[in-house]
């Protein structure tokens, strides 16, 4: 008998699932379960039920794991549906969710474990958008558009939490429900902290009120922008760290900037060991082809460490005005292309490049991104994820396109929450078709 909504069950946990949920089963259904850890038995009820699979939440611990710990705030705030796991077992199960997704979605089983590099669980985050409703800023509730309190989730430090706050309820003095969401952004000292400002449609800020907001809240600068304004800044509205804190290579004191709008990396206690891990598997020779380039995290590293004929494509605004500029110091062997991946590759003359480093959005590669990698052929692939479906989906496409998977590896850039990121390194073995 199918499992109906509010039923309660108890239920033997197997194993983690993707996206934060562990899986149980109830007479042969699929029972996805929130709040539970592999190997506990559980009491819990059911919020959904669909007629093979159910979603259900943990009201009872009847048999708890070792690993269980007390969860620190809202585990549903911020996506921290982990926080209930001692952190340890946490990177293990972000292991075997990578290993799964080869297996079943890849068709590509990994023998062993995949290494999942540990971070700091609090103050670790350089960069977050906060939706703002009635000046209050926080973030949604897992799947809802229920406002919570961002500072509990400790992912942020205390100081961005702070200017966020500040800056959602003056801005509310100056146009009520004005403002839909803020992004905040900081170098990884936290010495540098800069935001933005997303309007709804009609509102407007007085540029001397948000010179005043920029002095009141600590913040470099802001941007602002509505539904159809032009953008709006006041003061510098960006942050900039050091290029040798983040490749070891001084490059001249040159720097690397970004934009609270513009995509980064968010771990600051992590990102100097991914972009190690990034160059290490570029070899010292060859074209190298930046796709999803950012701001330039990748390609400015790998210009910066030797490689002499490097190409950046990224098609966001934001991010690709930040690019330009942090580029410029290495021109001409950095070249920068501003427009969207499927386009460059559409119109992409040469035939074959020696590597392809991709940082690809969630939802991977498209259809036509794929098929324009593979026509081109590069020689290694180094592939940047944050969702092990899509990789693992992806990977079946380069391994039947005839490449070699030669590493898999794993950075925890978003402690206490299901995410992680993964460096997939393929070889070329094969003439591609």
């Amino acid at each position: 008998m199918s499992l109906v909504e509010g039923q309660a069950v108890e239920l033997a946990i197997e194993k983690p699932a993707a996206g934060g949920r562990m899986i149980a089963r109830h007479q042969g259904q699929v029972v996805l379960v929130r709040g539970a850890i592999p190997g506990e038995r559980v009491r819990a009820w059911i919020e959904r039920a669909e007629k093979r699979l159910a979603y259900a939440v943990t009201r009872d611990v009847l048999e708890p794991s070792p690993d269980r710990r007390d969860a620190h705030g809202d585990p549903l705030c911020g996506g921290a549906l982990y926080s209930h796991i001692r952190y340890e077992r946490q990177l293990a199960l972000k292991s075997d969710v990578i290993r799964d997704a080869f297996a079943r979605l890849g068709r590509h089983p990994i023998e062993g474990s995949v290494a999942v590099a540990a971070s700091p669980e609090a103050g670790y985050r350089m960069r977050a958008r906060f939706h703002v409703h009635a000046g209050r800023a926080g973030f949604y509730r897992e799947g809802t558009h229920q406002l919570c309190d961002a500072g509990p989730t400790r992912q942020l430090g205390e100081g961005a939490v702070a200017a966020v706050t500040s800056l959602a309820a003056a801005l509310e003095s100056d146009s009520p429900d004005g403002v839909t969401s803020i992004s905040v952004t900081e170098s990884i000292d936290a010495g540098q902290r800069a935001a933005h400002v997303e309007l709804t449609a009609g509102a407007r800020l007085d540029p001397a009120s948000l010179e005043r907001h920029v002095t009141g809240t600590g913040l470099r600068g802001i941007s602002a922008r509505g539904a159809t304004a032009d953008t709006l800044t006041v003061g510098v509205p960006l942050v900039t760290d050091p290029l040798s804190a983040l490749t070891g290579h001084d490059a001249g004191g040159a720097v690397l900037q970004r934009r609270a709008e513009s995509f980064f990396q968010g771990n600051r206690y992590l990102l100097r060991g991914l972009v190690d891990s990034v160059i290490a598997a570029v070899p010292d020779d060859g074209e190298v082809v930046d796709l999803y380039a950012g701001v330039g995290l990748f390609s400015i590293a790998l210009a910066s460490a030797g490689r002499s004929e490097v190409t950046a494509v990224e098609g966001d605004r934001s991010s690709g005005a930040d690019l330009r500029e942090n580029a410029r110091p290495f021109a001409p062997r950095l070249d920068v292309r501003i427009q969207r991946v499927e386009d460059y590759l559409a119109a992409r003359r040469v035939k074959r490049a020696g590597t392809m480093v991709i940082d690809p959005p969630r939802t991977g590669l498209s259809k036509e991104a794929a098929d324009g990698l593979l026509r081109h052929g590069g020689s290694r692939v180094v592939y940047v994820s944050c969702d092990p479906p899509t990789l693992a989906r992806d990977a079946r496409k380069l391994l039947d396109a005839g490449y070699r998977l030669d590493s898999v590896r794993a950075f925890d850039l978003f402690p206490n929450t299901p995410h992680v990121e993964t460096l997939a390194v393929f070889t070329r073995t094969a003439a591609i078709p």
